[in-house]
Formats: structure tokens, C-alpha cells, sequence
């Protein structure tokens, strides 16, 4: 397969991940160009090397380098950094893929393919979960209690939580939380007993 097919290959790819998927799901602009740039800048370098003498062993740790790029400015969310190793993907496969055949274009096809499915709004719809961080007036030092005082502050399941600090002096928790929405579960009969869902997080947390 000639480069100038791959190149090809790789623009349109590169196109149908982050015009046809990302942008219509997630409608963040700036990404958008972050992506484009990448793949392309991707593709210039990875096929430069690929026509030089270059040790492989510079192209790998180039592709290290620009893998933990990001703007300090703004968080990311996991399912961004997804697609900015996609277009890193798919620029390294359309730089280097004159080597592979067609193991290339199988390669960029096989990217944006689970793009499509693992981003579809519809994959896992029924497990929705939120993540916050919240501070509690008390310093709770008791599991149990923390989950509790969570279920009923948030009205949801929660499923996982963290304490980023324990203030002791201005008595204040701040914990990072993982939760759904909706009814909290039945709690079990007699007063002052857990949830079940409690009792498993209290298990899970020893």
C-alpha cells in the first residue's frame, strides 16, 4: 500500500473520529483542533522517520513525549484522553503503516471502530453514575457513618468514596465521591441499622 493511500486513509479516519464522533458528543471546539493538529503532526513526524535512518528507538521515545502532552490549564476527562491517543493512533499507523500493508488500514479502521461503540451514548446507558467532591460539616472519621451522611446529602447510591482531608480543628470532611442518582436502598430492618449497599462499601473499604 503506497504512503500516499495511507495519508489518505489517516485524514479521513482522523475526520470521521473527531467531526463525526467526538464533536457531536461531546461539542468541545478546542479539542477538536488539539486532536486534527496531533493526528497530522503525528503523521509528518512518524513518516519522516520512516524515510530516515533514524534510530526506532527515537521515534518511540518521540511518541512518549507527545503521549503525556496536555494544556496544565484544564483537566481532562478520560474519555478525551481516549481520543487523543486515537489520533495519536491513528497518526502513527498512517506514518509508519507503508511498512505493515494493509495491517495499517486494518489498524485505523479498528481505532475508530471502538471509538464508535465504547463513546455511543447507548454503551452502558443503564450504568450512570456522577463523580463530585463534597465538604461535610464534621470531621467523620467512621465509615459507615461518612456513606450514610453521603446517601442522604446526595439521594443516590453511592459506590465509592474517597477522603481527600479530614480537618480535625475546623471539623470538616472533604471527600471525592462516586455515585448514582435515584432512590438509596432499602436499609435493613431495625432502627439504626446500615444499608446492605453500606455494609458491602464498609467491606470493600477494609
Amino acid at each position: 500500500m503506497s504512503s500516499l493511500m495511507l495519508y489518505a486513509v489517516d485524514l479521513v479516519a482522523v475526520v470521521v473520529l473527531v467531526l463525526a464522533l467526538y464533536f457531536p458528543r461531546h461539542r468541545r471546539r478546542d479539542l477538536v483542533v488539539a486532536y486534527l493538529l496531533v493526528n497530522v503532526g503525528v503523521l509528518a513526524v512518524s513518516s519522516a522517520l520512516a524515510s530516515s535512518t533514524v534510530a526506532a528507538g527515537l521515534g518511540l521515545g518521540l511518541f512518549g513525549v507527545l503521549s503525556i502532552i496536555r494544556l496544565r490549564s484544564l483537566e481532562l476527562e478520560q474519555h478525551e484522553v481516549a481520543y487523543y491517543f486515537a489520533a495519536l493512533a491513528l497518526g502513527l499507523l498512517g506514518g509508519l503503516g507503508s511498512t505493515t500493508g494493509w495491517l495499517g488500514l486494518a489498524g485505523s479502521v479498528l481505532v475508530v471502530g471502538v471509538m464508535a461503540v465504547a463513546d455511543h451514548p447507548r454503551f452502558l446507558a443503564r450504568v450512570s453514575h456522577e463523580t463530585r467532591s463534597v465538604m461535610l460539616d464534621g470531621a467523620l472519621t467512621d465509615h459507615l457513618a461518612l456513606v450514610a451522611r453521603l446517601e442522604t446529602l446526595l439521594g443516590g447510591t453511592v459506590h465509592a468514596v474517597s477522603v481527600r482531608k479530614l480537618d480535625l480543628v475546623n471539623d470538616t470532611t472533604l471527600v471525592d465521591v462516586r455515585f448514582s442518582a435515584g432512590p438509596r436502598p432499602a436499609p435493613s430492618s431495625g432502627p439504626g441499622m446500615p444499608s446492605s449497599r453500606t455494609a458491602l462499601l464498609q467491606g470493600a473499604a477494609r
